[in-house]
Order: C-alpha cells, then sequence, then structure tokens
C-alpha cells in the first residue's frame, strides 16, 4: 500500500493555511460589499470607501500567497480524487490567483482612467497608473463586473467542491487547511485508492 494512503492527513504549512483563511475573509467581504454597493445607493459611498483599500490588500495577500507558495512544500492530493478531479482543481486555483491578482489592478487602473483618487485611508493615496481616459474608463469599469461574476461563481466552485468532499465523501479534504484540531481520516479513503486507480501527484503546479 502506498505510503501516503495513511489514515492522517498530510495538512498544509501553518502560514499557508493562515493566509489562506485571511484571504477567504477578504474575499467574502468583497463580494458582499460589492453586491451591497449594487442594492443600496445610499450607502454607496461608504462601501466605496472600504472597496477601494481592501481591493489592493487582497492585491497584496494575492502577492504574498504567491511567494509562500513558491517555497513551500504542497502536501499531496489525497486519494479520494480522481485525476480528472486533481486536474480541475490545479485549474480552478490558477483561475482564483489570476482573479485576485487582476481585479484589484483592473480597478486601480479603472479608477485612473476615469480620474478618480485611489483612497487607501486617510490622505494616503496610490498614484495612477493610467492616464485619464472616459473610453477606457467605461472599458475597464465592464471588465471589473465580469470578472466579478466570474469570481463569485469560480469562488461559489472551490467552496461547493470542498463542501461536498467534506460532508459527502468525508475523506478530510477541509482538514488540510484547518486552523484546528481535527480527527483522522476515515478508514475507507484507503479503499478510494483502488476505485480512482490515481498516483499521490503533488499540487505542485
Amino acid at each position: 500500500m502506498n505510503a501516503t494512503t495513511k489514515t492522517d492527513a498530510p495538512k498544509f504549512a501553518v502560514q499557508s493555511r493562515i493566509l489562506h483563511w485571511l484571504m477567504a475573509v477578504m474575499l467574502l467581504s468583497m463580494l458582499f460589499i460589492g453586491v451591497t454597493m449594487v442594492a443600496s445607493l445610499g450607502n454607496y459611498h461608504r462601501l466605496v470607501a472600504i472597496h477601494r483599500p481592501l481591493g489592493i490588500m487582497i492585491l497584496i495577500l494575492a502577492i504574498i500567497r504567491l511567494i509562500n507558495r513558491k517555497f513551500t512544500t504542497l502536501p499531496p492530493f489525497l486519494p479520494t480524487m480522481s485525476a480528472r478531479e486533481r486536474r480541475i482543481s490545479t485549474a480552478t486555483e490558477k483561475l482564483l490567483y489570476t482573479l485576485m491578482i487582476a481585479m484589484p489592478l483592473i480597478g486601480w487602473a479603472m479608477l485612473s482612467a476615469g480620474h478618480y483618487p485611489v483612497v487607501m485611508f486617510g490622505s494616503v493615496h496610490l498614484p495612477p497608473i493610467l492616464p485619464a481616459s472616459p473610453a477606457l474608463y467605461a472599458f475597464l469599469r465592464k471588465s471589473h463586473t465580469v470578472l466579478a461574476y466570474l469570481l463569485f461563481l469560480t469562488f461559489l466552485f472551490h467552496l461547493s467542491s470542498v463542501l461536498f468532499h467534506t460532508l459527502i465523501i468525508r475523506d478530510g479534504l477541509l482538514n488540510r487547511m484547518a486552523l484546528w484540531p481535527t480527527r483522522s481520516l476515515k478508514p475507507e479513503i484507503e479503499a478510494a485508492v483502488e476505485t480512482n486507480g490515481v498516483s499521490d501527484t503533488k499540487v505542485n503546479s
């Protein structure tokens, strides 16, 4: 039997787990703020004042996560995940990273093109990264909206996949990112190796 079919699920490094949950909180907050901005014009300006610096914080955290990922040993996929699931998981993760970096940059560029200040806090403003252009502003605004929907759908897909493995397959997938003590995987996980016929390839993509 392969050594990685033991009942203890290998976890991500502590710093990776902390960064993961920080990003999750930020993304959920950003998505909630975005929906509220569309639905409530009364609080629009107050929400925008939170939305802009939060977007830059997500950009910074995404870059930190990429650097941490490069210098951190990643745990292997669980044997309950088929080869197809592993490819989809890798593609979804790459898409999430791309969106987490692209969206704040597009938002920053959009505000620059619209000649709006990018206020972080108080008198601290970020410099414009594009010249003022109404046409470019309109294009980037539309792009920002489309990518926001894509990020929301990708996030939901990622969350539903984790819940499926946690609640239905019950293979302890969530335990890999847990900051709290978790119990061992179910013994049935070993049988899944033969069912899926997959190798213990690591997620170093």
